[in-house]
């Protein structure tokens, strides 16, 4: 609450006195007087106390702990309440309850509808699923597509129509052929397929450490599963070729989704939320376990001073740390959380999400870039928003102002 400021004593009194005759207009000067010699005393006294006011509030915020009680007051009052509501009469703030019981209700039916929904989901991912089967076959070479399957316009393709003559077209196509029966008759597949999408997507390309890369090349496909059962969700699954590195064929990661409100905060719903996620183990060959690295460490003996070397095995960055999530605490260690378990969480999750949604449906515009270049754009509308609202007219140079963006002049009453 933030008090009215008084009234300036000497505007009141000039006020009142303007109503009265003006034979009484000396009486005005000489209270005036008055009035100023009284606040001149004032004001000098309020000065000393200004300036010892200054120094000691100085001297406080110089204290440490004077600044982290006054963080943490002004952090309380960032969110709260401003009164409003508070100050409603009875009748309103009773409408106001049905209005959040029905939000309620609103909230439920959303509820069910993305329940169906993800019903809906498992029914197509059968479908999908030939599809994709008939991606990982092309991908490793199993299959070559025919002549027709391979009909899909290239601007590249017509790009190089225009710009080439008839005789240069056929000189290049009899090298290419050459060239192909030389250098291609052992390459199948799309090599590298998804190890160029998890570098081309900045979020995953950050997983992946160089010594993952001959590891990642033996990706062959990853696919989705949806549970309709409880636990609802969905299991990545990562299909590997015979590798040195490791004896499993499929790593899983496996997430479970919450479609209900959260009973402690039904208002803050926004739809499902994943609330869990488990990885497998990872049967690595001696050796050849990148997600862990030995440290030599020197240690000296106080007494002796006898110097040893003392090895330790500490974890180390791997795209393969993805199986391994940090383990979600529940029942009564719910609050045993910590902010960097919940930011490692939530990184999870979101990457876990994106795979779903956007990696495996849309693979191979990943991996030719198109699907990114839809991204950036959608990225560069939100900068540009950003852009405009910051906009500085005066230190424009082309700007020139119409005659409606004149400021209309002040008009005195």
């Amino acid at each position: 609450h933030i008090p009215r400021a008084q009234p300036d004593r000497r505007i009141e009194y000039f006020n009142n006195e303007m109503a009265e005759p003006e034979s009484k207009a000396p009486e005005v000067e000489d209270e005036v007087e008055e009035v100023e010699d009284e606040e001149e005393e004032a004001g000098e006294a309020g000065g000393d106390q200004g300036a010892d006011s200054t120094k000691i509030a100085a001297q406080l915020m110089k204290n440490p702990q004077v600044l982290a009680a006054l963080q943490q007051k002004l952090g309380s009052i960032v969110g709260s309440p401003s009164g409003y509501i508070q100050s409603l009469p009875k009748p309103v703030k009773r409408r106001v309850k049905a209005l959040k019981k029905l939000q309620n209700e609103v909230i439920q039916l959303e509820s069910q509808f993305y329940k169906e929904v993800h019903i809906l989901e498992c029914k197509y991912a059968a479908q999908y699923t030939a599809h994709f089967d008939k991606r990982r076959e092309i991908l490793t070479g199993n299959t070559e597509p025919n002549d027709d399957e391979c009909d899909w316009p290239s601007d590249e393709e017509k790009d190089d129509e225009e710009e080439l003559a008839d005789e240069l077209k056929k000189k290049a196509a009899v090298e290419e052929k050459k060239e192909e029966e030389k250098s291609e008759e052992d390459l199948k597949g799309v090599p590298g397929f998804w190890l160029t999408i998890l570098k081309n997507v900045d979020m995953l390309a950050e997983m992946v450490q160089d010594h993952d890369e001959p590891i990642l090349n033996h990706l062959q496909d990853i696919k989705v599963k949806f549970t309709d059962t409880d636990p609802q969700g969905f299991t990545l699954e990562f299909y590997f070729s015979p590798n040195e590195y490791f004896t499993d064929s499929i790593l899983t990661k496996q997430y479970t989704m919450r479609f209900e409100q959260d009973p402690t905060d039904p208002f803050s719903y926004e739809g499902p939320e994943i609330t869990k996620c488990v990885g497998c183990p990872i049967t690595w060959n001696k050796g050849k376990n990148v997600t862990v690295k030995v440290v030599k460490k020197k240690q000296k003996h106080k007494g002796k001073g006898i110097t040893r070397t003392v090895t330790k095995t500490v974890q180390n960055d791997s795209f393969f740390n993805f199986f391994s999530p940090p383990q979600v605490p529940e029942g009564e260690n719910e609050d045993d959380m910590d902010e960097d378990m919940e930011a490692l969480l939530a990184a999870d999750f979101e990457i876990g999400h994106f795979i779903r949604e956007r990696i495996v449906p849309r693979a191979v515009l990943y991996f030719t870039g198109e699907a990114l270049d839809t991204d950036e754009f959608d990225d560069d509308e939100g900068e540009e928003e950003d852009e405009e609202g910051d906009y500085d007219e005066e230190n424009d140079p082309d700007f020139q102002p119409g005659e409606g963006d004149k400021p209309a002049e002040c008009k005195q009453q």
